[in-house]
Order: structure tokens, then sequence, then C-alpha cells
């Protein structure tokens, strides 16, 4: 387990400070893709052109930018006559993501483990204690947001160009079919969202010594902790739907 000290914290505040984007254009790149992440903006939702120009204070040209930089990035789709459409979960992208998750996460992680820099890790253990404030304060959006960051972090540590734009989508739906396992209303899910911090310093630890097959294990037990909580949310009550299994070579249900 990791703890920090309060100035940590208040330098890892700082530096998320820093980071936030300077011009109109940029503020509402960032706030469209949290207020999707968030599912503020639901999946399938068309956007209204004339209704984000009046709320972010830009023109169209730079908002249609915008919006193709959201529609490569998986964001959002574009379609002729219609405008932008909050990319959709239809049952198959569900099922697909439910299939792919567990590998992904655990080819990342091992890489993560093999070429993390020390700059990198600290960037890790600095969005952890910011998780862990978000968890304390019971801010829903904030702690998968954080998540995401988290994640993110350590798909920038496996340093993959081919593994990358697969992590990217599949941490937009993470992100927003998990706000249900962050969701402080839902006291069900204390212990496991207890167990999920948890399991972030034990990320911190292995990819700190190396240890890149238990680092790959614990994303596979990472993941499971919160499938089933997921896929339960996904699936229409009284409906049972399969989307999917971790492949038989990944089969290690709560190994570490």
């Amino acid at each position: 387990m990791y703890f920090y000290g309060m100035s940590g914290l208040i330098r890892s505040r700082r530096r998320l400070l820093t980071d936030q984007p300077k011009t109109k254009k940029a503020r509402c790149l960032q706030d469209l893709r949290n207020r999707i992440l968030t599912q503020d903006l639901q999946p399938g939702t068309y956007l209204d052109e004339y209704v984000l120009a009046e709320t972010y204070e830009i023109s169209r040209p730079p908002l249609r930018e915008v919006l193709n930089q959201l529609a490569g990035e998986e964001y959002v789709v574009l379609h002729k006559n219609r405008g932008a459409q909050v990319s959709p979960m239809t049952h198959k992208t569900l099922r697909n993501f439910f299939v792919a998750a567990p590998m992904i996460y655990s080819a990342i992680t091992r890489l993560a483990a093999m070429n993390a820099t020390p700059a990198q890790v600290m960037r890790l253990k600095d969005t952890q204690l910011l998780f862990r404030a978000a968890i304390r304060e019971g801010d829903a959006a904030e702690r998968a947001l954080l998540n995401l960051r988290f994640h993110t972090i350590i798909g920038d540590m496996a340093d993959n160009e081919y593994l990358a734009p697969s992590l990217r989508r599949l941490l937009i739906d993470h992100t927003r079919i998990g706000m249900t396992f962050y969701n402080p209303r839902n006291p069900a899910l204390s212990k496991q969202r207890e167990q999920a911090a948890d399991q972030h310093d034990d990320f911190i630890a292995l990819i700190e010594s190396g240890n890149a097959a238990a680092a790959a294990a614990l994303a596979i037990a990472h993941w499971e902790l919160s499938r089933a909580e997921i896929e339960s949310f996904v699936t229409p009550q009284g409906m049972e739907i399969p989307l999917g299994d971790v492949p038989n070579a990944l089969n290690t249900k709560g190994t570490s």
C-alpha cells in the first residue's frame, strides 16, 4: 500500500491544473470528452452544433474541427446531413468489449512493467493519490476520469503503437459503462471499489519492480473485479445475453 503526504497531493493537483486547456477550442474539446465519458452526453445522442457553439462561445468552423477530432478519437460518429452522434454502445460493440478487454489490459500491463520510466511511475503515483481523494470525496465522475487517466498512463508506459489505439477505444467505453461502479449511491459495490483502489497500488508496485508476469495477471484480476457488475448494468433485467468470456488462454480469474 502506498501513502503520500499532503504536499504530494498539492503538487499533483497543481500538475493537473497546468494541463488545463488554454483556448476556447481546447476547452470545448476537453469538456466534450469528459461529458461523453461521464455520460452527461449519453451514447447515441446527436449533438446540436448551434447549441454547442453557443455553450462554448466558439464559431462553427473551430467547433467542426473539434468534432472531427472527437470522431478520429472515436468519441463521436459523424453522419452526413445529420451531424455528430455520441458513439453508440450496441450489443455487438459491448460483446466485443467484454471479449477484448482482458486481452488488451493484460498485454498493455505486461509491457508497462517492462518499459516504464521513473517519471511515468511518478505520474502513476500522483494519479493514484488523486484517485484516493476522489473516493474519499464520493465524486463518481472524478473517480471514473482518474481511473481512465491511471490506465492511460499504463498504456503510455507500454509504448506500443499497435495496442495504443485499441486501449484508447476500450477506455472510452469502460469509463462510460463503469460510471455505475464508481457511484457512491450504490453501497453494494463499496467493497469492490476499495479493492479496486488497492489493486491500483499493487499495479504501481509491480510495474515499478518490473514484474511483468504478475502485473499481467493482476490486470485480469482487476478486470474480473468489476466485470460482473458492469455486465449486469449493460444487460436488461430479466434477460440473459452473453457478452463474451475471457478466452481460455487468459481464463485466470482471481489470479494475482
